[in-house]
């Protein structure tokens, strides 16, 4: 029999997702963790989504299903309306997708990782995922990362996808808090999580076992990133100025939070600052003193080379 504490409430963002749900949906039901309760976020589709999510309403009436009308603000403002909604009683969340397959350990293996944390320090879970196409047939692993997850690194790459991400309960009272005074404009809701947790006193755990079937199609908003026009896209990214908007705007989604910040994140974020200001050798020093990293050498290479080019 299952502990009744390891409660997981599963958010489902929703938009036009009709064509893979089902699959989505039937891998819930086939977790080993079976304590877990559902909260689905629609925005606005016009397909038959509502309806496949009333169909497995129906067909499965022992599983406590909640369904909502998202923003229509676009998927972070979906998550972030979905986090809100959390109730008090689970003490995990799971981020969903709405056209993955999940393994049947997928709860287990996040529930495991989180329990074993101290229960008042904010802690995301995430994971490798094996990535397929639309027929689900394999076209590879998402890479892995060995270096350990960090502010530092956070501030600068994101780390796991949203679809593989678990909170336990203090990161959702966290998230919950700052988005009940203002809801943060980010550039993903995946790389935010990440980065607010580590900033404010909590860790994050990255599972190099994968956990899902990321399912690639025309219709992804974001892609898996695996082939080597990707990594090279990756890289461009760091030197163009796509990289430097992205940081305006996740550094003002942070600075609102600053009174949060642990010190030595604190301290962190104010050298990253200082290094994407001033003159040449002010950044270089300052981008030291931040210790900003990326998981690849590669990619710290381009992040030096961002600095230089003041595209920071």
């Amino acid at each position: 029999m299952e502990d009744a504490s390891q409660e997981v409430c599963i958010i489902l963002a929703v938009y036009q997702g009709a064509e893979f749900l089902d699959e989505q949906l039937e891998s819930y039901v086939g977790q080993s963790h079976k304590n877990w309760s559902l909260i689905v976020s629609d925005d606005g589709s016009t397909d038959n989504s509502l309806s496949i999510i009333d169909g497995f309403n129906t067909s499965h009436p022992d599983i406590d299903l909640t369904i909502q009308q998202g923003p229509q603000k676009g998927f972070a403002a979906n998550f972030f309306s979905l986090l809100g909604r959390v109730p008090k009683s689970p003490r995990f969340a799971a981020l969903s997708d709405q056209d993955d397959i999940w393994f049947d350990e997928k709860i287990a293996r996040g529930v495991k990782a989180l329990s074993n944390q101290p229960d008042d320090i904010p802690c995301l879970y995430c994971s490798r995922t094996e990535i397929c196409d639309e027929n689900l047939q394999p076209i590879g692993l998402s890479p892995q990362f060995d270096r350990p997850p960090s502010f530092r690194n956070a501030l600068v790459q994101s780390l796991g996808g949203g679809n593989t991400m678990m909170l336990n309960r203090a990161a959702i009272d966290l998230v919950q808090d700052i988005i009940s005074e203002h809801i943060p404009e980010v550039v993903a809701h995946d790389w935010w999580l990440y980065q607010i947790i580590t900033a404010c006193g909590g860790t994050a755990i990255y599972d190099p076992t994968p956990t899902l079937l990321y399912r690639q199609h025309e219709a992804n908003l974001i892609g898996s990133n695996l082939s080597r026009w990707a990594k090279l896209h990756r890289i461009y990214l760091l030197i163009s100025g796509r990289f430097k908007t992205w940081n305006q705007i996740n550094c003002r989604a942070l600075e609102a939070n600053l009174a949060r910040f642990g010190s030595e994140e604190a301290e962190t974020f104010k050298a990253f600052g200082a290094a994407r200001r001033g003159s040449i050798f002010k950044r270089f020093q300052a981008l030291r003193k931040s210790g900003v990293y990326r998981q690849s050498r590669m990619g710290n290479i381009a992040l030096f080379y961002a600095c230089l080019i003041n595209r920071l």
